[in-house]
């Protein structure tokens, strides 16, 4: 049986990871106590027909884990289980901006500020890190980018070089996406947003689209964005980047943007084999 030891820093991903693999059919169970983890397998080992395999989360709050998790994974092996462990981490800079934005308190110690529990984390897993079978860092990723290269190595879909593409578009005025690796700003093609029967719709809407897209501007853009892009991206592959974001800005991001994004995704698609299209503030545009 498939076994799945999810394990890092905090705020590295490893939720969402978890509900990629759930869907998957995987079985999974978060924070449980290291001296239950051969009897756990054992006793979903009779069902096995029911789930892919399991995935056991195992972090900082689990304080006894770190005292006892070699022990129990050697029980495991020595059965006859493959046990895969996957690391997931992030660059500190990431790590703080996320527990900011959400408020979280980092699992260390409520006490110390985020710095601090991130530096004592960091070196309380530092031996697990070394015995992992895959350090995923994730300080690129999207959600979507996260999930989809987490189901490509399940499925044994990985690929040398392989790139995942996420276009979106968003609105200059709620922000440039942090996660962006090319950005590019469409707010010099005429806005529908000044046009009374355009305003209320979005760039997913033919008329709107129809608007932005048969522009002469639109059309002299793309012939030179389009290009560019085909250049771009293989080079990012050959430095071996498995994750690239292209994020087209107008003013609001209901409009331009997202039209231009949806044109860029589908020419990437005829090249590319995952490319995903994102809209982050299409609903905000109005507001």
């Amino acid at each position: 049986m498939r076994i799945i030891v999810i394990t890092g820093m905090s705020g590295s991903g490893k939720s969402t990871a978890v509900r990629a693999l759930e869907d998957e059919g995987y079985y999974c169970i978060d924070n449980l106590p290291v001296r239950l983890f051969k009897s756990f397998v054992d006793l979903i080992g009779k069902s096995v027909g029911s789930f892919k395999g399991v995935v056991l989360v195992a972090d900082i709050r689990g304080r006894e884990f770190f005292k006892g998790y070699e022990r129990a994974l050697h029980k495991i092996t020595g059965v006859g289980h493959t046990v895969e462990i996957f690391f997931f981490d992030s660059q500190d800079e990431i790590l703080t901006r996320r527990f900011s934005e959400t408020r979280r308190r980092h699992p260390v110690d409520g006490l110390c500020t985020i710095t601090e529990g991130i530096r004592i984390e960091r070196d309380r897993l530092s031996s697990l890190r070394q015995i992992a079978t895959r350090i995923i860092d994730t300080s690129e990723f999207t959600v979507h980018q996260l999930k989809e290269f987490i189901l490509m190595i399940v499925r044994g879909e990985e690929k040398e070089n392989q790139l995942i593409i996420e276009v979106q578009s968003f609105g200059f005025k709620y922000g440039v996406p942090l996660e962006s690796s090319i950005v590019m700003d469409v707010r010099f093609l005429p806005n529908p947003f000044f046009v009374p029967a355009l305003k209320d719709g979005s760039g997913l809407d033919d008329e709107v689209r129809d608007y932005v897209l048969d522009n002469v501007a639109t059309a002299e853009f793309l012939d030179y964005f389009f290009p560019l892009l085909d250049m771009l991206l293989p080079a990012h592959r050959r430095e071996g980047k498995s994750y690239l974001t292209i994020s087209i800005g107008c003013t609001g991001g209901r409009h331009r943007s997202v039209a231009v994004a949806e044109a860029t995704g589908m020419h990437l698609q005829e090249l590319w084999p995952s490319v995903r299209i994102n809209h982050r503030d299409i609903e905000k545009g109005l507001k």
